[in-house]
């Protein structure tokens, strides 16, 4: 039976290249038969990954079998998986994520939690000897989660492992770090084909912060301007987000990866409050700017408060 592996709802670049790049050990390395998997759309440079590395876009799933083997990565948290998922045969998880709690397996796995920038960069010390035999294509697909997780080792969530990691990966397939992540982060900044709606569950979790449930958004882009010429509409389009998906509040920052700050939209005072009190911020307005904000994991989702 084919071991599916995937990651979170609403994938990112590294829940989209680190199913391919697991599905592959399994299948070519441990003799395993595995199937990368989606649950949801890529974004714009999950997108431009697959097709610069000539990479087939895995397969879209909604759910798993009952007792269907699976590999999660890049998330623990069943909130963030098919509602199914504790009737599946879950058999290892691959995360950088602190440990949520509430998966349920049928026996003993392998769990493999780093504090670490990427998946990608725990799954290439896991391959260790391996990588020798890993196609040029899925090497590309390593290095560009790890400089999309980093934003270019510029995120706080970086260490000396990513970076190394990177550098090694880029020296592989003689890429120029710098000029690669341009072209990433420039497909990451087009969305100009996804409506509000799109853009406020694109790169968002779901969070709650005592009986408030939030969605906590984020768009990383080296043109903030784009995001936040719609700022009237993305406002609006957050009330009928928050109702449809079981939220109180979507929560929209808009990272500027250059500038290394982020932009809180503030529709109501449920958000200037939190502002206020997660950040120190000053909000006269319904935008907040909120300097050295660059990572929901690391700076975003520990200091919320209501």
């Amino acid at each position: 039976m084919t071991t599916l592996v995937f990651g979170h709802k609403s994938p990112d670049t590294d829940s989209t290249g680190s199913p391919i790049i697991w599905a592959w050990y399994l299948n070519d390395v441990q003799g395993i038969p595995a199937a990368p998997a989606l649950l949801g759309e890529p974004n714009t440079e999950a997108l431009f990954m697959l097709e610069r590395w000539n990479l087939d876009k895995p397969q879209i799933i909604e759910g798993v079998a009952a007792d269907a083997p699976v590999v999660i990565v890049d998330t623990n948290n069943p909130a963030e998986l098919p509602a199914d998922i504790n009737a599946a045969d879950i058999r290892g998880i691959i995360d950088h994520h602190k440990l949520v709690g509430g998966l349920e397996t049928k026996g003993p796995i392998d769990i493999r939690i780093e504090p670490l920038a990427c998946t990608a960069t725990i799954m290439y010390k896991m391959i260790g000897k391996d990588m020798a035999q890993m196609p040029t294509a899925i090497k590309g697909a390593m290095l560009t989660c790890i400089l999309s997780d980093t934003l270019e080792f510029r995120s706080p969530t970086t260490t000396q492992e990513d970076k190394a990691i990177a550098h090694a990966l880029a020296k592989d397939l003689g890429i120029v770090i710098a000029d690669y992540a341009a072209e990433m982060f420039a497909a990451k900044s087009d969305v100009s084909a996804f409506s509000d709606a799109e853009l406020l569950r694109m790169d968002s979790k779901e969070y709650a912060v005592g009986d408030t449930k939030f969605r906590v958004s984020v768009l990383e882009t080296t043109a903030p301007a784009t995001v936040l010429d719609r700022k009237a509409s993305l406002l609006n389009t957050m009330t009928t987000v928050a109702a449809e998906d079981g939220v109180d509040q979507v929560l929209l920052f808009v990272v500027d990866i250059l500038n290394e700050e982020a932009t809180l939209l503030v529709p109501n005072d449920l958000v200037k409050t939190l502002a206020e009190k997660s950040f120190g911020a000053t909000v006269s307005g319904d935008a907040v700017v909120l300097p050295g904000i660059m990572s929901r994991k690391k700076q975003i989702i520990p200091n919320l408060k209501v």
